[in-house]
């Protein structure tokens, strides 16, 4: 039930953006786009509301319980450049606003565009990492909530792979071909 969950809150999250986008910039509805996008941290707190009753009710810890606090973290973190992202798009293609903006290929800028990635994951994996925290401590059972802990170590694991490669791009900043 709870991937299934996930799965939906992630589809939801999406219905939501692009339904808010969509009034925003084909029908010119404003304030009904805005609105859809307001919905979408109310989509989060179901995701982790249901996860934490069902873990309450006696399930024991599994991945899926798991992607849920992973999935609010990097939403939290990443949600909002994801959804810059997808509105510059909505408005170039449909209200002749300006070309979307794209990561700096080169140099000193690509640089910072990746470090800035990193800080944005090393807040997702905090974020979520307290809520997985959070669910073993209301549980109250170390026997049920194990795999808890270990998806907030292999993510942290991610995290340090992810700081090699983006910090990789400041000590060697990535050079554009030279014609010749």
């Amino acid at each position: 039930m709870i991937g299934a969950l996930i799965i939906g809150c992630e589809i939801a999250f999406w219905i939501f953006v692009l339904s808010g986008l969509s009034a925003r910039y084909i029908f010119g509805w404003k304030k009904a786009g805005g609105i859809l996008l307001l919905c979408t941290p109310a989509i989060d707190l179901l995701l982790i509301a249901v996860t934490v009753i069902d873990l309450k009710n006696g399930s024991k810890a599994e991945l899926v319980h798991g992607l849920a606090a992973i999935y609010i973290g990097v939403t939290i973190a990443f949600g909002h450049r994801m959804i810059k992202w997808t509105d510059q798009r909505f408005a170039h293609r449909f209200a002749g606003g300006p070309r979307p903006e794209t990561r700096p290929k080169y140099g000193k800028n690509r640089a910072q565009w990746e470090r800035q990635g990193w800080y944005r994951h090393l807040l997702a994996w905090v974020l979520g990492a307290l809520l997985l925290v959070g669910m073993v401590m209301i549980v109250g059972d170390a026997s049920r909530t194990k795999e808890l802990e270990r998806i907030a170590f292999g993510w942290a694991g991610v995290v340090v792979i992810d700081f090699v490669i983006s910090f990789s791009y400041t000590l060697w900043p990535k050079k554009e071909a030279r014609e010749g």
